[in-house]
């Protein structure tokens, strides 16, 4: 069968202008530290195949006819094809084209994000701050957790420790904490992971099947879409509404998507979601699970950002106390509230669905280990006096990002909730590749907006995490802003008024 081909002039179409060059196929900037044009074309396309606009196992186009089309040389595309081949993005076989592809190793391990072709390559001497992850370093208790871990590690050196279920220890602090948050669970009810998209993985494996569709919200994690398309399954956005009071979800979309493509599963983030940090609040949640139930479909609920509540007011219930049957399965992670290092996770499910994950797990992985289970034992402990200490922190980073964007970038509009770790930034023009693909050769990584939904939308958007400390975000936020200056004047679109995320 022929081979799928990208055309070059669709190809440059999706790139936007991911760099003006000048004739020797020098990135013109009047930096110093300015990259080679190559770089930034890689980097561009390696976002294309990332947003699943350059589409696995398509071919790109010939180097002639993408140089022509991009005006640029001959040499600039060998240069740029065999960087990607390189970095495991293009698979060459002898006598046909080179075809798209994922490095090995985001191909088996959704939870670790893609690294920025440039980010990879030790040629630049340009500092840079990594703004594509939204993640917190690890707190001062860390350290001590593990060491407490250590000390009760001899009450489990007898047995062969491999629990694919999780200790006894953590499946009870895990229990007790959705029960004080007014939900009663039991120890059996848990499954621990390695990590929420860990879970998520498993749950799919169990609850989908190939072309199945699920409902998704509309933006949302992006590697849970990635999780979904592996397992052949669909996803079907639902787009989410922050004019909607109290909410941010469209209930009655999520009703009528529901019905009319027969979805029989969803995965939804109410909880501060990522990347907007919105929240559902008590009646939605009510609804949700009203509308899981009148609809036969399973609703997954993340709760990772659920510790992360930055207004003062209290977490609202778990949606699955809501339910009157098993149709909300919750997963959660401690990466979020503790650190992203700490690869555990639950899933809070009935009986009988935790016996068909654990035959799925077997053949993934035997079981979380038994010292990170220890240590996130003791974090879950003291957790009310780690995490007040960490929501402070985030609300002063917050706080910094959007004072510095108001002054560097007056012209973006940012969009908040009640919590998380990131603010979902609105940009003048539809310039969010283009400005990911740029900003590394200012000092910063961005994950462009696409990345956060389906079919090419958010090219107007851009995740913002305020996770680095105050002085790396000010800078952070200076060098976007010089990448922008760089493509407005070449991008200029009038801002359309705002309507839904």
């Amino acid at each position: 069968m022929a081979t799928r081909v990208i055309g070059a002039g669709t190809l440059a179409r999706d790139l936007g202008r991911w760099r003006n060059v000048d004739e020797d196929g020098e990135i013109e900037s009047t930096r110093r530290s300015a990259r080679p044009a190559y770089l930034a074309l890689a980097e561009g396309i390696r976002l294309l195949i990332h947003d699943g606009r350059a589409p696995l196992g398509v071919a790109l186009p010939s180097e002639r006819d993408l140089a022509g089309t991009l005006g640029v040389s001959r040499t600039t595309i060998t240069s740029t094809y065999s960087l990607l081949r390189e970095n495991g993005y293009l698979i060459s076989r002898q006598g046909s084209r080179s075809t798209v592809a994922l490095p090995r190793d985001v191909q088996h391990d959704g939870s670790k994000p893609a690294r920025s072709i440039l980010a990879m390559m030790a040629a630049s001497e340009l500092p840079t701050i990594d703004m594509t992850y939204a993640a917190m370093a690890a707190p001062l208790e860390m350290q001590e957790a593990y060491s407490v871990a250590l000390e009760g590690l001899p009450a489990y050196l007898g047995t062969h420790g491999m629990d694919p279920v999780g200790v006894l220890a953590l499946r009870e602090a895990i229990a007790r904490r959705f029960t004080e948050r007014g939900l009663p669970t039991e120890p059996d009810q848990i499954l621990v992971t390695l990590g929420a998209q860990h879970g998520l993985r498993l749950l799919l494996n169990v609850l989908t099947a190939p072309a199945a569709r699920v409902l998704i919200d509309h933006p949302t994690y992006p590697n849970a879409i990635e999780a979904i398309r592996d397992v052949g399954a669909r996803p079907v956005p639902v787009p989410l509404r922050p004019e909607s009071p109290g909410q941010g979800w469209d209930l009655d979309g999520i009703r009528s998507a529901a019905r009319q493509t027969a979805a029989t599963l969803a995965y939804l983030v109410p909880d501060f979601n990522n990347p907007t940090g919105l929240l559902l609040d008590a009646d939605g949640r009510a609804e949700l699970a009203a509308i899981a139930r009148e609809t036969r479909m399973t609703v997954v609920i993340d709760e990772s950002m659920a510790d992360l509540h930055l207004t003062g007011e209290p977490q609202q219930p778990p949606v699955a106390a809501f339910a009157k049957g098993n149709e909300i399965v919750t997963i959660g992670s401690a990466s979020k509230s503790f650190w992203g290092g700490l690869r555990v996770g639950w899933i809070r499910t009935n009986q009988p669905l935790i016996t068909k994950l654990l035959g799925i797990r077997s053949t993934v992985d035997l079981g979380t280990p038994v010292m990170d289970q220890l240590a996130t034992c003791h974090l879950l402990a003291n957790a009310d006096t780690i995490l007040d200490r960490r929501r402070d922190q985030l609300r002063a980073q917050r706080a910094a990002l959007v004072e510095t964007v108001a002054e560097e970038l007056p012209d973006w509009r940012l969009s908040y909730g009640a919590g998380g770790m990131s603010v979902w930034a609105q940009l003048p023009a539809p310039v969010s590749t283009a400005l990911a693909a740029t900003a590394p050769n200012h000092g910063v990584l961005l994950a462009a907006g696409p990345r956060f939904g389906v079919q090419g939308a958010f090219e107007r958007f851009i995740r913002l995490p305020f996770t680095h400390q105050e002085p790396e975000l000010r800078l952070a936020v200076k060098a976007i802003a010089a990448a922008y200056e760089a493509l407005t004047p070449r991008a200029a679109d009038p801002l359309q008024p705002l309507t839904c995320y």
